[in-house]
C-alpha cells in the first residue's frame, strides 16, 4: 500500500505524518460503529494539551460546523488551546467536506483538485482529522504518541479501538509509516467515518426542497438562481458548480483552486500573530506543489451554508455576504469603487501576480442583481440552520 501524508503548516511550521490505509472492517456493523466512535472523539476536549479544545470547538455543529466563539479574532481565525495563540486562516466549514475528492493533480484539467484544508495539504478527511491535535497553535499536542496516550486513558475508547481496528492496534505501528502509531491513524479514520454521516451533508435546504418540488422560490431567489447558473451574466458557476444545472446533491464547488484577488486582512495582521508583511501563499504552501503559478490560489469552498458561515475568504477579511458579491462585481463594474465595510477603495490582492482575471470576467451587476444572488445563496442553507438566517435580520 502507498503511504498517505498529512501536513500541518502554520506560519512556517511544518509537520508530516503518514497515515496507513483504512483497515478492513472487522465486522458488518463496523462503519457505523466507527462513526459513533468518531463522534465521541470529535466532541472530546482531551485531545488538546490543556484539555480545553475539541474538534467541535472550532467546528460547532450548532453553527454549521464553523467557529463562532467570541475572541479577539472576532471569527476571522481560531483561538488555540492556550487561550492566546491564533491561526492565520479562517476555519473551514466541515459540512459537505465529504464531497471533496482526495487531493490530486488532474492531467486532463491541468488543475489541482480536492483535498482538505484551504491548500489541500490533507488528502482526505482522515488526514485532516489528525492535523489539529498536533498543530502548535491549535490543540498543541506534542506528538502522535501523546494523542494515543490520551486515547488509552479512556477504557471505553480502548475497547472500541480494539474492536474496530484490531486487538493489537495499540501495540503496532503503521505498515506504511514506521514509527507512526496505528492507533493514531485509526483516530483519523474514526473521525472521518463520523464526518461522512448524513448530518454533515443533509441536502435539505430550500434549494434542495425546490428541486424536489417541496418549496417555491421567491421571485428574488429565482432571479438569483438564474443569474448564478447563467454564464451570460455573472460567472459564479464556473467555479461553484460541479454538475449540470439544478442537479441534485450539487456541492456548489468544482473542488479546484483559484486566486480571486482577495486582499490581506488588516484586522488579522493587527492581532500580532504574524509579521506585518505576512503573505499567505495558499496552494503553494502545500509541500506537494512547487509551481509558482499556484501562488495565492485557495480551494474553492462549497457555497452550501455560506449565508451563515461568515466571515469570508481564507483570512476572514469580509464580514458580510453582500460584500463578497460586491467584491466580485468590482472586477467588472467601474462604479463599484469602495469596499462597503470600510468605505475605502478595495485593497490590492494579497498575491496580485496570479489572480484568475479571466474567470472573474462577467457583466456588471445592478443592486437588484446583487440582492438576488444573496437571496439565492441563502436558499443553500441547511434546514437546521435556517433559524440562523432569522437571527441576522
Amino acid at each position: 500500500m502507498q503511504a498517505r501524508f498529512s501536513l500541518v503548516i502554520v506560519a512556517g511550521f511544518i509537520g508530516l505524518v503518514a497515515l496507513s490505509a483504512p483497515p478492513p472492517a472487522p465486522a458488518e456493523d463496523a462503519p457505523q460503529s466507527a462513526a459513533e466512535l468518531g463522534e465521541k472523539l470529535f466532541f472530546d476536549p482531551n485531545f488538546s494539551v490543556n484539555r480545553t479544545m475539541a474538534c467541535a470547538t472550532c467546528h460547532d455543529p450548532d453553527r454549521a460546523f464553523t467557529d463562532k466563539r467570541e475572541t479577539p479574532a472576532t471569527g476571522m481565525v481560531s483561538l488555540g488551546d492556550d487561550g492566546h495563540a491564533l491561526g492565520v486562516r479562517n476555519a473551514p466549514m466541515v459540512t459537505y467536506a465529504l464531497t471533496s475528492p482526495p487531493f490530486h493533480y488532474d492531467e486532463t484539467l491541468k488543475e489541482y483538485v480536492g483535498g482538505q484544508f484551504l491548500d489541500g495539504r490533507a488528502a482526505t478527511l482522515a488526514d485532516q482529522a489528525i492535523g489539529p491535535p498536533l498543530n502548535p497553535v491549535e490543540m498543541m499536542m506534542p506528538d502522535a504518541n501523546a494523542v494515543v496516550a490520551r486515547i488509552k486513558e479512556n477504557p471505553d475508547y480502548v475497547a472500541d479501538f480494539k474492536r474496530l481496528f484490531g486487538d493489537d492496534v495499540f501495540a503496532r505501528t503503521s505498515d506504511t509509516a514506521p514509527g507512526t502509531p496505528a492507533a493514531f491513524a485509526a483516530f483519523g479514520h474514526a473521525i472521518e467515518a463520523f464526518e461522512r454521516t448524513d448530518q454533515f451533508a443533509p441536502f435539505d435546504s430550500k434549494y434542495d426542497r425546490f428541486l424536489r418540488g417541496d418549496y417555491d422560490l421567491t421571485v428574488l431567489e429565482d432571479l438569483g438562481r438564474m443569474l448564478f447558473f447563467s454564464n451570460n451574466n455573472v460567472n459564479c458557476s464556473s467555479c461553484h458548480k460541479l454538475k449540470r444545472e439544478d442537479a441534485p446533491h450539487e456541492p456548489f464547488t468544482n473542488h479546484q483552486y483559484r486566486n480571486i484577488g482577495v486582499p490581506r486582512n488588516p484586522g488579522l495582521l493587527a492581532l500580532g500573530q504574524v509579521s506585518p508583511d505576512y503573505i499567505d501563499h495558499g496552494l503553494l504552501e502545500n509541500p506537494q506543489v512547487s509551481d509558482p503559478a499556484m501562488d495565492g490560489k485557495f480551494r474553492t469552498p462549497s457555497l452550501r451554508n455560506v449565508a451563515v458561515t461568515g466571515p469570508y475568504m481564507h483570512n476572514g477579511v469580509f464580514s458580510d455576504l453582500r460584500t463578497v458579491i460586491e467584491f466580485y462585481d468590482k472586477f467588472n463594474n467601474p462604479e463599484r469603487k469602495l469596499n462597503p465595510e470600510t468605505g475605502k477603495p478595495w485593497a490590492e490582492a494579497e498575491v496580485p501576480a496570479t489572480v484568475d482575471l479571466e474567470e472573474l470576467r462577467a457583466k456588471a451587476m445592478t443592486e437588484r442583481k446583487v440582492d438576488a444572488l444573496v437571496a439565492f445563496l441563502k436558499t443553500l442553507t441547511d434546514k437546521r440552520y435556517e433559524p440562523l438566517l432569522e437571527d441576522q435580520n
